[in-house]
C-alpha cells in the first residue's frame, strides 16, 4: 500500500511541476474560463493583461482582487502565470517630468474640489468653469499624463489651487501641475485609488481598493494619518469621501460578490456596505454605520456543501449625497449578495450626519441578490434566479424646486429615474423609465443638474456582442420627470474592436449651457443643454505622447467623470473590465498646447 501511495504522491507533484512549466496550459486550466472573450464576469481579456507589468499581475493574485484564485495556487504557479501574462517593462516615468519650480498657489477661482458639491449636483458654476457654450467647440489637447504599468486610468482627478490631484490603478496618488502637467510629487497607497480626492485643511483625503483612507499634506504629499475604514477582506472604497465640518463622511463597498464568482467553496456572504464617519484631523473614527444592521449568520450549506451566510450586500458604490440643511446624509446602495434580502438593499438610505443614525430607507427593487455567479458558468453562489441586480451606483442629486419644497434624484441599472422627497421619507413625487437596464446598467454612475430645473443622465445599456446597442444623455425636468430631449449615441467609430460599445454609463459634468459625458467607445462630448446638440467629440482611443514619457493611450470611459475648472476639461481615459483599456489623464483647453 505503501508503494501505491508514493507513486500517487509522484504522480501529483510530477503534474504539478510540469503545470508549473507549462504557463499556457496552467492559464488555461485556472484562469482561461473567467478572462477569455465573451466571458460573463467581466474580467480583462489576456490582450489586457499583456499591457500589464507582471508585478501587477502577481499583486492581484497574492493580495488584490484575485487571492481567492491565487490562493488555490502555488507560488510558483503564481508567478509563473504573472510572467505568462504581464510584460517585464519597468513603465518608468522620467525625472524631467517632475516640475522644476515650486507651485503659485492660484487663485480661488478655477477649483474642483472632491466629487461634487455635497448635494452632488455635479454643476460648475461659469465662473469656476472658465469655459462657455460659445467656447466649449474650441477645446484643444493641452496636455496628456500617462499613469504607468496599468490598463486602467479610472481615477477622477481634483483640481484645487493650480494642482490637479489624481489617482491611479496601481494606488500612485499625482500631484500634478493644472496647466502643464508636470508632477509635484506622488505617494503610493497599498492599493488602487479609482476615487476623486477631497481637499482641506492643507490636507489631500482619499480612499482605496482595501479600504484604507489616507490624509497627506497637500503642499509635499507626506503622509499624516492612515485609517482603516472597515476590517473585512472584500471592503473597498470606490465611493469619493465627502469632507465637511472636520468631518470625513466615506462610502465602503465591497467585492464579496465578485469572490463569490471565482471559487464555490467561498462562503458567501459576511461583506456588509457602511458609512463611516471619520475626525478629519486625526483619522480616528467617530461612528460606523452598516447597511445591512443584522450580523451575518450561517444560514446554512451550498451545494458545494460550503457554508453560507446571510443577510449581506448592500455596498455603497459612490460618494454620499450631504443635505446640509437638514444634517443628514443620503446613500444609494446596491444589491443583497446572499439571502435573506433586506429592506436597504437597492435603496437611498438616510442617515443622521451627527450620529450615523438610521431616518429612514426607501427601497425600489426589493428582494434583489446577487453576485457574478450569477452570469458564471458554476452559478453556486448565485442567491437569486432569475437575476435583477438593480443596484443603485449614485446617491441621488439635491435641489429645491421652489415654493419650500426639494427633490432628490436618483436612478438605477434598471433605467428608472426616481423623484423623491427627502423631506417625506423618500416619498416617490415621479418616476420614469429611461432606458432597458441591465447588469451593465441601464444608467450608472449619476447625473447632473443645473440651476434651470433640469437633470442630465447617461444611458448604459450596455449589450455584450452588440457595440451598437446602447448610449444616449437624457434631459428630464427636475419637478416632474417630464423628458425634455434624448440626445442618442452616435454609432460607434471603434465597432470591431474588443470592448467597444455606444453605452454611457458615465457620470454626466455639467456647466451653464454644456453638459459633458464621456462613452464606452472613449469619446467624450459636450452637449448644449437646449436640445442636447452635441457641440464638441473627442476620440480618446488612440496614443498620447505624455508629459511625462510614459507610453500612453486611452480607452473606454465608464465611472470617469469630467471635471471642468479654470478654463480647462480633464478627464481620465481607459476600462479594462469588458471594455477597452487605457492609462491616460487628459487635459483640454481653448488654447490647446
Amino acid at each position: 500500500m505503501w508503494i501505491i501511495r508514493r507513486l500517487l504522491l509522484i504522480f501529483v507533484v510530477t503534474a504539478r511541476a510540469a503545470s508549473a512549466q507549462n504557463p499556457d496550459s496552467l492559464f488555461q486550466s485556472r484562469c482561461a474560463s473567467c478572462h477569455l472573450t465573451g466571458n460573463a464576469v467581466g474580467a480583462p481579456l489576456p490582450e489586457t493583461l499583456r499591457q500589464m507589468s507582471w508585478q501587477a499581475i502577481l499583486a492581484a493574485l497574492e493580495t488584490g482582487k484575485m487571492k481567492p484564485i491565487g490562493d488555490g495556487l502555488s507560488a510558483t504557479e503564481r508567478e509563473t502565470i504573472a510572467k505568462f501574462l504581464g510584460t517585464a517593462d519597468s513603465h518608468s516615468i522620467s525625472p524631467s517630468a517632475k516640475c522644476s519650480a515650486t507651485p503659485q498657489r492660484a487663485a480661488a477661482a478655477g477649483n474642483w474640489n472632491g466629487w461634487a458639491d455635497p448635494a452632488n449636483t455635479r454643476f460648475q458654476a461659469a465662473h469656476q468653469a472658465g469655459l462657455t457654450g460659445q467656447t466649449v467647440p474650441k477645446l484643444k489637447l493641452k496636455w496628456a499624463f500617462g499613469f504607468p504599468g496599468v490598463t486602467t486610468a479610472f481615477g477622477v482627478p481634483s483640481v484645487v489651487d493650480g494642482k490637479v490631484f489624481v489617482g491611479a490603478a496601481d494606488g500612485s496618488l499625482y500631484a500634478l501641475d493644472a496647466k502643464s502637467g508636470c508632477i509635484y510629487w506622488t505617494y503610493a497607497a497599498a492599493a488602487g485609488v479609482r476615487v476623486s480626492p477631497s481637499i482641506g485643511n492643507g490636507l489631500v483625503y482619499f480612499g482605496d481598493l482595501r479600504a484604507n483612507v489616507y490624509a497627506l499634506d497637500a503642499d509635499s504629499g507626506t503622509l499624516r494619518w492612515r485609517a482603516r475604514a472597515d476590517e473585512h477582506p472584500g471592503a473597498v472604497i470606490t465611493g469619493s469621501p465627502k469632507l465637511e465640518s472636520g468631518r470625513l463622511y466615506v462610502p465602503v463597498s465591497g467585492r464579496d460578490e465578485s469572490f463569490a464568482a471565482t471559487n464555490p467553496k467561498y462562503e458567501c456572504c459576511t461583506f456588509r456596505g457602511s458609512v463611516v464617519a471619520l475626525d478629519a484631523a486625526t483619522g480616528n473614527r467617530i461612528w460606523r454605520t452598516y447597511l445591512v444592521q443584522e450580523e451575518p449568520k450561517v444560514t446554512g450549506q451550498n451545494k458545494a456543501g460550503t457554508k453560507t451566510w446571510g443577510p449581506s450586500g448592500v455596498a455603497v458604490w459612490s460618494s454620499p449625497t450631504l443635505d446640509l440643511q437638514n444634517k443628514v446624509i443620503y446613500a444609494g446602495t446596491g444589491v443583497n449578495y446572499s439571502d435573506p434580502s433586506t429592506n436597504t438593499s437597492d435603496a437611498i438610505v438616510a442617515l443622521e450626519m451627527d450620529s450615523g443614525r438610521i431616518l429612514w430607507s426607501r427601497q425600489f427593487t426589493p428582494n434583489d441578490g446577487w453576485t457574478f455567479a450569477c452570469i458564471a458558468q458554476d452559478k453556486t453562489n448565485c442567491p437569486r434566479d432569475p437575476v435583477v441586480d438593480w443596484d443603485l451606483g449614485n446617491s441621488g442629486i439635491l435641489r429645491s424646486v421652489g415654493g419650500g419644497k426639494r427633490i432628490l434624484i436618483a436612478s438605477d441599472k434598471g433605467g428608472n429615474v426616481y423623484g423623491i422627497d427627502p423631506d417625506r421619507e423618500g416619498a416617490i413625487v415621479w418616476s420614469k423609465k429611461i432606458a432597458t437596464g441591465g447588469i451593465n446598467g441601464g444608467t450608472m454612475w449619476g447625473g447632473a443638474s443645473d440651476e434651470q430645473g433640469v437633470t442630465y443622465i447617461g444611458i448604459s445599456d450596455f449589450t455584450p456582442g452588440k457595440p451598437e446597442v446602447g448610449g444616449g444623455l437624457i434631459a428630464l425636468q427636475l419637478a416632474t420627470g417630464k423628458q425634455l430631449w434624448l440626445t442618442k449615441a452616435p454609432k460607434p467609430a471603434c465597432i470591431g474592436t474588443a470592448g467597444c460599445s455606444a453605452a454611457q454609463p458615465a457620470p454626466v459634468t455639467v456647466i451653464p449651457g454644456v453638459a459633458f459625458l464621456g462613452s464606452w467607445d472613449g469619446h467624450i462630448r459636450a452637449y448644449e443643454t437646449k436640445a442636447g446638440a452635441i457641440i464638441w467629440d473627442f476620440d480618446t482611443v488612440r496614443d498620447f505622447q505624455t508629459v511625462n514619457g510614459v507610453k500612453a493611450r486611452g480607452g473606454s470611459i465608464n465611472s470617469m467623470a469630467p471635471v471642468i475648472a479654470g478654463g480647462m476639461l480633464y478627464i481620465t481615459s481607459g476600462y479594462s473590465v469588458n471594455a477597452m483599456p487605457g492609462n491616460v489623464l487628459l487635459a483640454f483647453s481653448v488654447e490647446g498646447k
